[in-house]
């Protein structure tokens, strides 16, 4: 390969490469965890795990979560503060 080829060669796997990091920060997965409960990935450095169960009534309980946040804004902390 020429130098020109692979200089571009390296270039584009550069731009792929954080193409790909910046993806996988911003996505949110789903996985089953070893033990059998429901892990999800990319809200933060760890994953959150539940059983089933524990899923379904945090799920039942969204309204309420949401209002609660609604209800104490002032208090609460974002992410980047």
């Amino acid at each position: 390969m020429a130098e020109e080829d692979l200089k571009a060669e390296l270039d584009r796997l550069k731009a792929e490469n954080e193409r790909l990091k910046a993806g996988h920060n911003r996505s949110m997965s789903l996985k089953v965890s070893e033990k059998g409960g429901v892990s999800v990935y990319g809200l933060g450095r760890f994953p959150v795990t539940l059983y089933k169960e524990q899923w379904a009534k945090l799920l039942d309980m969204a309204q309420e979560i949401r209002a609660f946040i609604k209800e104490n804004e002032g208090r609460l902390k974002s992410k980047g503060d």
